[in-house]
């Protein structure tokens, strides 16, 4: 897989509503085209988690990888999609101070009952055409 210089990847969980609506809000403010998607179910995310040593089972999260760089997970991960998007967005950074201890407690518990919150589907999310070259699988 080759990415364009700066360009991050955004690992998520493919069957949730709620992660479904948080990458379409995503797309939507991301308008340096600075991210590229992959369902945590598919063949590309799974290459990727191996390749860092990530255990899914042990972390039930949105994944930011900044190839050659580093990874974030859970509240991290966020945070530092959301100081992207520019603007009054940047003003998240101020939830850095929070710890992430406490700021993950809160992302933990969202992320253990987003499919009883928020429901779930059946199958990943299809991107349209127009989406398409955003997903890497």
């Amino acid at each position: 897989m080759i990415l364009k210089e700066g360009e991050k990847i955004i690992l998520f969980d493919g069957v949730c509503n709620l992660c479904n609506s948080a990458i379409q809000f995503v797309i939507k403010r991301d308008k340096k085209n600075l991210y590229k998607f992959a369902a945590l179910q598919s063949d590309a995310a799974t290459a990727l988690l191996k390749e860092r040593g990530i255990d899914t089972s042990k972390i039930d999260s949105i994944i930011l990888i900044d190839p050659n760089t580093a990874y974030y997970t859970k509240s991290s991960a966020a945070l530092e999609i959301g100081k992207t998007f520019g603007g009054g967005w940047r003003l998240l950074g101020v939830f850095e101070w929070v710890p992430g201890p406490v700021r993950d407690w809160v992302y933990d518990l969202i992320a253990k009952n987003r499919y009883n919150w928020f429901g779930k589907q059946n199958e990943c999310m299809v991107p349209t055409p127009e989406l398409k070259s955003k997903f890497l699988d």
